[in-house]
């Protein structure tokens, strides 16, 4: 064998053995990407242009005509976006399994029902409403409510306070209500009252839940209750009269309920996601600002970041010991 022919088979082997290098590289590289698409949900990964979009708007106690008014934010968000935008009705247990089944991309939602289209949908919350009977601008008060001439009385504390429920007629507004049940039972295992959700009636002497906000008031204006849970702003109409207000007060507050928002799916790609998040803070615009207060009488929409936002509430379900 020649030396020229030693020398090619010498270049030959060695490239050979460059390529399976490189081939096993390459492979790894694949097989790394593989596993990192499969532990992120592949399905979710690839975010392709949206040519529509469906929002659930919930239906809630102070909403009237939601639908028509729904529709009129739609058909702003429509010209916005440059892309046919649909308004759907539903509770935020629909929109959970609306966002879920990829039959809709935007929800309004209270912070519980977030947290769980983030389990199931991974969907995020963007933004946040304010309203002018929020405390906290875009967060709010659980409070405890007993009549004007209840003995019970505001303590120098928590504990101090609370413990003057011992014993007493309780009404919660649901076991499902983040302000009239889930914050005011997550204080009571804090101070050590409870241990969890399931033992309240070891501390009351009576547990009922009214439904609603108006229902859990109205059991102390007429003394079936001596302390209701409700939000703060629960106190105004329409929930109850002014009539019935004057008959109640705050004995004990827990501030910081993340207010409602507006969540997104994952699909939605970023760039759209952006531009429809810029399309809903227009609703800010005086000359827009009566679509936004005619859904649910916020007076503004707000960024807030999704896991800051929503840890008060996760903490307080884990604290009672509820699942999102």
């Amino acid at each position: 064998m020649s030396l020229s022919q030693k020398s090619l088979l010498s270049a030959g082997a060695a490239l050979i053995a460059l390529m399976g290098v490189a081939v096993t590289t390459v492979t790894g590289i694949q097989a790394t990407t593989a596993n990192s698409v499969s532990n992120q949900q592949a399905p979710r990964l690839i975010a392709s242009k949206l040519r529509n979009l469906t929002i659930v708007f919930p239906s809630r106690a102070d909403s009237t005509d939601l639908q028509s008014k729904a529709n009129a934010v739609a058909t702003f968000l429509t010209k916005e976006m440059g892309m046919p935008v649909k308004a759907q009705i539903g509770d935020d247990t629909a929109a959970v399994e609306a966002l879920r089944a990829n039959r809709a991309e935007v929800a309004f939602l209270s912070s519980r029902p977030a947290l769980k289209a983030e389990e199931l949908a991974n969907a995020r919350l963007y933004l946040a409403e304010v309203r002018d009977n929020y405390s906290g601008r875009f967060t709010y008060d659980s409070i405890f409510v007993v009549r004007n001439n209840s003995p019970l009385r505001s303590g120098s504390n928590a504990k101090t306070t609370l413990e003057q429920l011992r014993g007493r007629r309780m009404a919660f507004t649901s076991p499902t209500s983040g302000s009239g049940f889930i914050f005011p039972v997550s204080e009571l295992v804090k101070q050590g009252f409870v241990p969890n959700r399931d033992r309240v009636d070891t501390f009351f002497g009576q547990v009922a839940y009214g439904g609603s906000y108006s229902k859990a008031l109205q059991a102390v204006v007429r003394g079936q209750a001596e302390v209701a849970a409700v939000s703060e702003y629960a106190l105004l109409p329409p929930y109850i009269t002014e009539e019935e207000r004057k008959q109640l007060r705050v004995l004990y507050k827990i501030s910081g309920v993340p207010a409602h928002g507006i969540v997104i799916d994952d699909k939605v790609p970023a760039d759209q996601r952006e531009k429809l998040i810029n399309a809903l803070l227009k609703l800010n615009q005086s000359e827009n600002n009566q679509l936004l207060r005619g859904l649910y009488n916020s007076t503004e929409l707000v960024r807030v970041d999704h896991n800051r936002h929503l840890s008060p509430v996760r903490q307080a379900l884990q604290r009672v010991g509820i699942e999102p």
